[in-house]
């Protein structure tokens, strides 16, 4: 029987790992994260292995190179997007690889992918001029569907390989400065204005159903838009519990009003300079529900547990030992939210 792809209960990474042997990354997680593993992300690797050189990847019929400034949009493929494929291959064979040596091949199991969100993609990729490509609606547009096909076809070959479902996390953590029209031009005479909403909405749900996936949108900047999030079709929002204000509340209200899943980051993506137990970082969690005034059995039924954010910055043993504090959260929230 296939069940529902679903973040509920469940405890997973948001993408980036540390080091540089997709191997070794692959190996750990699947061991750390038995129901909900993602393939991990290795930007330590350089050019076409961070969030927007993957993208470079991912992308159908076009093309990103890099230029002395930011990923650049270019009329033929070239050195980064061959490389960004060879890695990203790499990344596919060395999970692949770990996926059989657990015996998970022709179970029941979930694995998580990665892309870098539309949005994020057009704030951060320029054209040959300079201009971001988010001041170019139609090319946005582009962009939007582009990447939508090009994870559709990525989700497939991770199921053709393993044999598993897929849940599609699109990351996008310049969304609230897009929104907000914060974005400084690349050039004196470029502006960057401010997104509407439902334009932004329009240009994420290309991606998003595009996708044809269960999908999730993560943002771990401050400012997360709750309500654009909350109409999209998106099946969760993954976030940092740490940005959150009170102004922020009763927007993660109406997500959970709505039945959306909520994947929150407790757990700091560097080592803290203090020790911190798992009790210390559940308590943000369990505030945050109660004074929303939902039932802790929520914490079981629609709350993942993550670190804050990629984990590129942590050294090995944080890296460890983030995913398996996220699991004791996770299974506090499970067990018996009701004690916490």
């Amino acid at each position: 029987m296939t069940h529902t792809v679903s973040l509920a209960g469940a405890v997973t990474g948001v993408g980036s790992w540390p080091g540089t042997d997709a191997r070794e990354a692959a190996t750990i997680v699947l061991g750390e994260l038995g129901r909900l593993p993602h393939l991990v992300e290795l930007p330590a690797r350089g050019l076409g292995a961070d969030m927007i050189g993957r993208a470079s990847a991912l992308l159908v019929d076009l093309q990103l190179d890099v230029s002395t400034t930011a990923y650049r949009v270019v009329s033929r493929r070239g050195s980064v997007a061959k490389r960004a494929t060879d890695l990203l291959n790499q990344d596919l064979d060395a999970l692949e690889e770990a996926w059989e040596t657990a015996g998970l091949v022709g179970a029941d199991h979930v694995v998580k992918v990665q892309a870098v969100g539309p949005l994020t993609l057009a704030a951060e990729v320029e054209f040959g001029t300079g201009r971001r490509v988010l001041t170019d609606p139609g090319a946005v547009r582009d962009f939007a569907e582009s990447l939508g096909e090009g994870v559709a076809r990525h989700a497939a070959e991770v199921t053709r390989r393993l044999g598993a479902q897929v849940l599609i996390q699109f990351d996008e953590p310049r969304l609230p400065a897009v929104l907000a029209g914060t974005l400084s031009g690349r050039t004196r005479l470029e502006t960057v204005r401010a997104l509407p909403e439902p334009e932004a909405l329009a240009v994420l749900e290309a991606a998003l159903t595009g996708s044809g996936g269960v999908t999730m949108v993560h943002c771990c900047a401050a400012g997360i838009p709750t309500d654009l999030l909350r109409r999209s079709t998106a099946r969760a929002v993954g976030l940092d519990v740490a940005q959150l204000t009170a102004a922020d509340l009763d927007g993660i209200g109406e997500l959970l009003d709505a039945g959306k899943e909520l994947a929150l980051g407790l757990i700091p993506s560097v080592a803290p300079s203090i020790p911190t137990t798992w009790r210390d970082l559940a308590a943000p969690a369990v505030t945050l529900i109660d004074r929303l005034g939902f039932p802790r059995t929520t914490l079981r039924t629609q709350v993942a547990v993550t670190p804050a954010c990629g984990l590129a910055g942590a050294d090995e043993q944080w890296s460890r030992e983030a995913l398996r504090l996220s699991t004791e959260v996770s299974s506090a929230f499970t067990d018996d939210p009701e004690s916490l």
